[in-house]
């Protein structure tokens, strides 16, 4: 059979008309990786940043994308298995040649695929606070610095209004994040005149449900004479232990108040939360802030969940810090291609500086122009009955994000700015 010049359009043709040109398809899309544990220990806080990813992106394809080309998600799930966080990178980079990822949590998976994307020069959008101690060029990290959330949470235990604690009691689950924060906090407290004999620190593993021995240990220390306060970097499904047995041995807030890290209505959700009345979270954002943006994000969030049927959020959808900063990362990245006109790395990491987005918390959220980090707000909420939070204390505007503490003497003379490669 003579194939022509005429025949090769007419079956071009005919297989546009029949929707089976799968490179023209391709090229009308670009793919953006979606990165979080969906089973395992931590499916309990990120499964819904994928939910929320999803809607974001459907978002924006429905105002027309980015360069008049849609979005398509590819969603990969690395099973709270950290060595496979790297792995699923590599895939997403290499083989579905996603433009950007959005993804993970812990600040181990963090590193597990922190080589992969330095490597190949590609782009992770890390939504969830975290030590800091780190600084990459192929990094945004949307979460907070320890000195937007860990450090204003322990001066606010300390001062008057938080009950004037004298003695602490560092809890965490046994990883970087935890570790490091309360080296942190550790060296703060120091400064501030407090004895490393007022200073319990306590690690638990991923996934540890037994917490009778630990709070029992609290209520020993807490009960020699000076106020104590828990900083509480528990992550994952073990907070549901922890806050439950804090409720069985009657740890109530006004005798030993808590402070989480990483609890927010999402985790509070499968927890009879009346006896954790007045325990405290520190994030830069909750369901229960006021603001239009805010009202207008949760109506959205609720209507994608209702219409998606997603597990638990279809009868009480809940919103959080990490969703936010999910949806900001991405809202941000897309404006950063079409201010490049270009998914080229190097070309959006230029157009990432001094991205400003209107947060859902109620403030303008602005990419610092060097640190790849965003200036967001504090806020300080107490635990309500319906598991909701009441903001008790907050900044008077957004704080710029510090990556590398002041209160660790290594860091004396480096810089907040990424190293390029």
């Amino acid at each position: 059979m003579q194939i022509t010049r005429r025949s090769l359009t007419a079956l071009a043709a005919a297989a546009a008309t029949f929707g089976l040109s799968s490179l023209a398809q391709a090229a009308d899309t670009i793919k953006v990786g979606v990165l979080h544990s969906l089973s395992g220990t931590m499916a309990i806080s990120e499964t819904v940043l994928k939910d929320v990813a999803l809607m974001t992106i459907e978002e924006i394809n429905a105002a027309g994308g980015v360069m008049g080309k849609k979005l398509e998600a590819v969603v990969v799930d690395p099973a709270s298995n950290w060595p496979l966080f790297a792995e699923k990178a590599k895939q997403l980079i290499t083989q579905d040649k996603v433009a950007a990822v959005f993804g993970c949590w812990t600040s181990v998976s963090r590193k597990s695929v922190l080589p992969v994307f330095e490597e190949t020069n590609s782009l992770l959008f890390y939504p969830v606070q975290y030590e800091g101690e780190e600084l990459s060029k192929n990094v945004f990290y949307t979460g907070a610095a320890p000195n937007q959330q860990a450090i204003p949470a322990v001066e606010y235990l300390m001062s008057k209004d938080g009950g004037s604690a004298k003695r602490f009691v560092l809890l965490g689950t046994d990883y970087v994040y935890p570790r490091t924060t309360n080296k942190i906090l550790r060296a703060f407290l120091k400064s501030k005149g407090v004895a490393d004999a007022d200073i319990m620190e306590e690690y638990t593993p991923f996934g540890h449900s037994d917490y009778q021995s630990i709070i029992a240990k609290i209520k020993k220390f807490s009960s020699e004479g000076k106020k104590t306060a828990v900083v509480s970097t528990i992550n994952g499904d073990s907070n549901v232990p922890f806050y439950k047995e804090l409720g069985n041995q009657g740890l109530k807030a006004t005798d030993v108040p808590v402070v989480a890290f990483s609890v927010g209505e999402e985790e509070l959700r499968g927890v009879d939360t009346k006896p954790l009345v007045g325990h405290l979270a520190a994030w830069n954002y909750f369901m229960s802030v006021k603001s239009p943006a805010n009202a207008a994000f949760v109506k959205k969030w609720s209507d994608y969940a209702k219409a998606k049927k997603i597990p638990g959020h279809m009868d009480k959808p809940l919103t959080n810090d990490p969703m936010e900063a999910t949806y900001i990362g991405i809202h941000m990245w897309a404006q950063a291609v079409a201010k490049a006109k270009s998914t080229d790395t190097d070309k959006v990491i230029a157009a990432m500086a001094g991205q400003t987005f209107q947060a859902p918390g109620g403030f303008m959220s602005t990419m610092d122009k060097e640190n790849h980090h965003l200036w967001k707000p504090v806020f300080i909420g107490e635990v309500r009955a319906d598991g909701q939070f009441n903001v008790v204390w907050k900044t008077k505007g957004p704080v710029q994000a510090d990556p590398w503490s002041d209160y660790i003497p290594e860091n004396k003379g480096k810089k907040n700015v990424p190293a390029t490669k």
